[in-house]
């Protein structure tokens, strides 16, 4: 499995930082047993031809904890370029494909260079001319070279004028879809990664549709209109998507605080976020921390990656002041209420971020799940939407913040929404 990148023209030395590898070094990683290299055969300020390939290890494809999922037993996997050698390649190719260089390379993300990409070989029952009609629409003059009587196998060529950043999303979508296999399960984080990649070319593709289809091919996750299909979802979910959406529009989000981070499945959500350049995952359990350390390590292109940092509400650190986001998911409810002044006090004076997130049960809720009890043990209270609403104005004793409300969940006529969320922002003139 490999990919040869040439490009000539001026200055194209300077995709070698875009790559954010150094041609004097070998860059060689194990990555789940297989061995990924990546090697300068030439590199000068008009002239570059690097490639990445990978030197699988054919157990590991079958077996141990790293396995994949191969259902063949007698197959093609470690030979062809596919999802499993993208899988691999993407760490290596991570900056490029976020164009997130080094600042002072930044400029060079924007800059198109003669490319010509060299991949292969695939295995496709595709024929020539319809893997044409996917590259072509994209501006590559496309070049196949069969390996055998039967074209299963093949070579490609890409040349175009294009982005390094803009390529490999190509790259990175269609390859894909070229494969008849995909060996990892395909869930929501999959659509948002096609939606991502695909951004600014895809819905305008002529084989959209087709395109789509092969990406996501669970049918939960496709409904003929490539958009995802509504799929009933847990309340923790509906609660982590409407923080993510919650700061997706905010005009300041680059540094944001997961507070009480547990398991880090909310940090991980928020590290697909575009604008967030450190995000800051709060717990002070070791035993969860570690947990969240291996989900953090299973991330794949995102913008950025989750800090794990042990910490409490209870104590001062100032690594924490003047974030632009700090979120309390679920977790003033676990703290003994006369405690809580003190640690918002901490929060809206001394850390002072721009926005504050907070959430917790509505109490009155409780109904509608018929229990008589609070919904966790570990819980010291759960407010109704009146004590909560109160208490947050309470808490912003120097009014320096807007408070806004809402909720989260299905909606009950009498009872409002399970999770209620309040939502600081610093008034203007306090910025």
């Amino acid at each position: 499995m490999q990919l040869t990148i040439q490009a000539k023209g001026e200055n194209v030395n300077a995709i070698s930082y875009l790559l954010s590898k150094n041609p004097n070094n070998l860059y060689e990683r194990r990555v789940k047993d297989h061995l990924v290299r990546l090697v300068y055969h030439e590199l000068s300020e008009t002239s570059l031809v690097v490639t990445i390939f990978v030197t699988p290890n054919a157990l590991a494809l079958v077996q141990n904890d790293n396995a994949l999922d191969i259902t063949h037993y007698i197959n093609d996997r470690e030979f062809a370029a596919s999802s499993i050698f993208l899988s691999l390649i993407r760490s290596a190719l991570g900056t490029a494909l976020n164009g997130k260089p080094k600042e002072q390379y930044i400029e060079w993300v924007a800059q198109a260079f003669s490319f010509s990409f060299e991949f292969g070989p695939i295995a496709s029952a595709m024929t020539n001319e319809a893997i044409k009609e996917l590259f072509q629409p994209l501006g590559y003059t496309v070049k196949i070279e069969a390996l055998n009587n039967d074209h299963r196998a093949r070579f490609l060529t890409l040349s175009a004028d294009i982005m390094l950043q803009q390529a490999l999303q190509h790259l990175f979508v269609l390859i894909p879809v070229l494969d008849d296999y995909k060996h990892y399960f395909i869930d929501d984080l999959e659509v948002d990664k096609l939606k991502r990649y695909g951004e600014g070319w895809l819905d305008t593709h002529p084989m959209k549709e087709f395109i789509y289809k092969k990406a996501l091919r669970f049918s939960h996750l496709y409904d003929g209109n490539t958009a995802p299909q509504n799929v009933t979802r847990s309340l923790n979910t509906l609660r982590y998507e409407k923080i993510v959406e919650t700061i997706k529009i905010l005009p300041r989000k680059s540094s944001i605080v997961d507070f009480g981070s547990g398991e880090g499945k909310l940090s991980s959500l928020l590290a697909y976020v575009k604008g967030i350049d450190e995000l800051l995952a709060v717990e002070p359990s070791e035993a969860a921390m570690k947990k969240a350390i291996k989900r953090f390590e299973g991330l794949e292109d995102a913008f950025v990656t989750p800090k794990p940092t042990w910490g409490s509400l209870f104590y001062y650190d100032a690594r924490l002041q003047h974030k632009d986001v700090i979120v309390l998911c679920e977790v003033i409810e676990h703290i003994n209420e006369e405690r809580l002044p003190k640690i918002m006090a901490l929060l809206l004076t001394q850390y002072s971020p721009q926005t504050l997130i907070v959430t917790t049960p509505n109490a009155e809720y409780n109904a509608v799940y018929e229990l008589d009890e609070m919904r966790h043990d570990d819980h010291r209270f759960e407010w109704t939407r009146k004590q909560f609403q109160e208490w947050c104005h309470a808490m912003n004793r120097n009014e320096q913040y807007e408070l806004s409300f809402t909720g989260i969940g299905n909606q009950h006529d009498s009872y409002g929404q399970p999770t209620q969320m309040c939502i600081y922002t610093k008034k203007e003139e306090n910025v």
